[in-house]
């Protein structure tokens, strides 16, 4: 039998969209001929009735007819290929167009596998179903897939499928979903896509011209859709109401209003009391369409990371050097630091709170394994037991000194804590200034309980420079050096090699210290730094310092292309553990662990790598979500060890504190 997967393997198509029976029946009506010596695939055409010649792209347009057919009940009669549509002198050819089956020549949905790329098949579909009329259109290079409905020509929202033969669109439309529909239907599972994809679409066809702040209206959407989800998660009978179930815009618009004032009572601080959603009812209706079929919470909320790292970088981000974090680079950190549960940690340049929501999942883990409590699809979403809020509310904190940063970090943290968290807008390295900031009123209204519980963990009274956490994490900004003589000469790291104040010091050498200070004997760090702090002959007083106040534990090399697109600096993470003469016995000699990064995770323009097996197709964890390909760790028994796994062993046989 004839192997479809052969067939696309070095092509942008797949046929992993469509179902066994599918792609059997296909293989199976597959046979070759001899054309100049070699031999060529036909199958004969399930429309057409001739003998065609099977490409990739005919093979999806095969199994898509194969599908229309036997999985969605139309009868070929209703299909063409190849239709001609006019664009006055210019005529084109449609790949696949079914026609209402009362008026057998009026177009009804217009399917292209032409155009391999999303953004090339939308538009020649935008331009099909407008010369035809056409109310829907499907997209698919068999790997993907998209739904629209042509509300007006400018206006192309998303629908979660098309109608079955016995159905009409507004049967799609008027559905009632529960969570545990979302959970069967999630577009990201079912379309294979990125919630950052869909947001550039969202960009491309509404937000770009919608005079409004993107990052602000996306931020409330996503906000709003999150409470939404954990409302459902802990009732599974309840409608989810992020949704227009057939609602005329207007009515859309005052019911996604009333849930996201719901939300900021349920997570204040993040928005103001007075917010509104400032987009259209038109442009909100298609928005809420392209982002109703998503589960946003998942097993680890990296859906919602990838959103906002998105709309962070576009916003403003980027520009102070402070970049976010890849989670695989941070699930890595946890692992090999092993926070426990009865441990502070903080992260002191937090940006959206990756290194504190992720310690957060670890240690809840390890609290729900104690307690027999099975983790599910909606880990995030569900309540947890009293111990697990606990542990967020009393012992995991953050800061961050910009406040677009700090607002994205409560979210994610409020969500973790059912409510309650400890992310704070301070600037970390300013720590002399950081009391005239907690006395204003405003300040205190938001981040009152954190700072009280901050303050607690101080090492004496009254000062804001030493703490004693038993954790720090930490990917600090490298762009931009400290000039403000007032601040340098806190630091030791202010002064040069030959002991004299500079006038000016880069930022990320300065955060060395101050992190070390937030440390209590014997605790532990992890801190991402640029590569030429671990190798320049003039950076040796950095390293001098560090090893007088610590045991380095390991070096691990990032790859180049990890922080891409933002930029191409090469990082290593250093992990250190503060001397105590119980937990880390100052030594002379003492082995230390590196290793490098060997698979790139990027690739070079930024994109994430996905893993794939030998057939080309992409590898779902357990809740249906891809996976990026590094070495970093094993990502649950589904890759083989990497890194973490490795100083794991290491960490055991040196018999360090917190592995033993």
């Amino acid at each position: 039998m004839y192997s479809l997967d052969e067939l696309f393997k070095d092509s942008a198509y797949k046929g992993s969209l469509f179902s066994d029976d599918a792609i059997h029946t296909i293989e199976s009506a597959i046979y070759t001929k001899t054309v100049k010596g070699a031999d060529v695939p036909y199958i004969q055409c399930l429309v057409r009735g001739k003998e065609i010649k099977v490409t990739p792209e005919e093979a999806v347009r095969q199994l898509y007819i194969y599908t229309l057919v036997h999985e969605y009940g139309y009868s070929t009669d209703q299909i063409e290929l190849e239709r001609h549509i006019h664009f006055g002198r210019e005529v084109k050819r449609a790949d696949i167009v079914l026609f209402e089956k009362s008026h057998p020549n009026v177009e009804y949905i217009i399917i292209e596998v032409k155009k391999p790329k999303l953004s090339e098949g939308k538009e020649q579909l935008k331009s099909y179903c407008n010369a035809t009329g056409a109310t829907m259109g499907v997209w698919t290079n068999g790997q993907q897939i998209s739904y629209y409905h042509r509300k007006d020509p400018n206006y192309f929202e998303d629908i979660p499928n098309i109608p079955a033969s016995t159905q009409k669109l507004k049967d799609i439309l008027t559905e009632r979903w529960t969570i545990n529909d979302l959970v069967k239907k999630d577009k990201l599972v079912s379309e294979k896509k990125s919630l950052k994809g869909l947001i550039e679409e969202m960009e491309d066809e509404v937000l770009a011209n919608a005079g409004v702040d993107v990052f602000e209206e996306v931020f409330k959407l996503i906000y709003t859709k999150l409470y939404d989800e954990m409302e459902s998660g802990r009732d599974y009978s309840r409608t989810l109401e992020f949704r227009n179930y057939g609602d005329t815009d207007e009515d859309l618009k005052v019911n996604i209003q009333n849930l996201f004032e719901q939300a900021k009572v349920k997570w204040p601080g993040v928005f103001a009391s007075d917010a509104v959603i400032a987009l259209t009812p038109s442009h909100l209706s298609v928005c809420v369409s392209s982002l109703q079929d998503v589960k946003l919470f998942n097993s680890n909320l990296d859906v919602v990371d990838d959103a906002f790292e998105y709309l962070m970088s576009k916003s403003q981000k980027g520009e102070k050097g402070q970049f976010f974090t890849p989670r695989y680079v941070i699930d890595m950190c946890v692992r090999m630091l092993n926070p426990q549960k009865h441990e502070k940690m903080i992260d002191t340049a937090s940006g959206s709170c990756g290194f504190p929501v992720h310690t957060i999942f670890y240690v809840w883990k390890s609290i729900l394994a104690e307690k027999g409590i099975a983790q599910s699809h909606l880990f995030t979403a569900e309540k947890k037991p009293a111990e697990c809020e606990d542990y967020v509310s009393k012992n995991v904190f953050a800061i961050d000194f910009d406040e677009k940063a700090v607002r994205v970090a409560r979210t994610l943290n409020l969500i973790a804590g059912d409510g309650r968290t400890n992310v704070m807008h301070l600037n970390t390295l300013d720590y002399e200034r950081w009391e005239d900031t907690t006395k204003d009123e405003a300040w205190q209204d938001i981040y009152f309980e954190g700072w009280r519980g901050l303050r607690a963990l101080r090492a004496k009274k009254d000062e804001n420079r030493d703490f004693n956490f038993d954790i720090v994490m930490a990917n600090p900004p490298f762009a931009g050096d400290i000039k403000e003589s007032r601040i340098i000469s806190k630091y030791e790291l202010g002064k040069n090699a030959k002991g004299k104040y500079q006038s000016r010091v880069g930022r990320d050498i300065l955060f060395i210290e101050r992190n070390l200070c937030f440390l209590k004997p014997g605790g532990r760090m992890a801190i991402v730094l640029p590569q030429g702090r671990f190798n320049n002959s003039s950076d040796k007083y950095i390293r001098d310092f560090i090893t007088e106040r610590c045991r380095i534990l390991a070096v691990v090399g990032l790859h180049g292309n990890v922080f891409k697109p933002h930029t191409g600096t090469k990082t290593s993470v250093l992990f250190v553990q503060k001397w105590d003469d119980t937990l880390c016995p100052r030594k002379d000699d003492y082995p230390i662990f590196f290793a490098t990064m060997q698979k790139p995770s990027k690739d070079n323009s930024g994109d994430k790598i996905v893993r794939t097996d030998g057939s080309g197709h992409i590898t779902l964890d357990e809740h249906g979500h891809m996976i990026v390909d590094h070495d970093l760790y094993n990502h649950d028994g589904l890759t083989e060890d990497g890194i973490a796994e490795a100083f794991a062993e290491f960490a055991k046989k040196e018999g360090l504190s917190f592995f033993r």
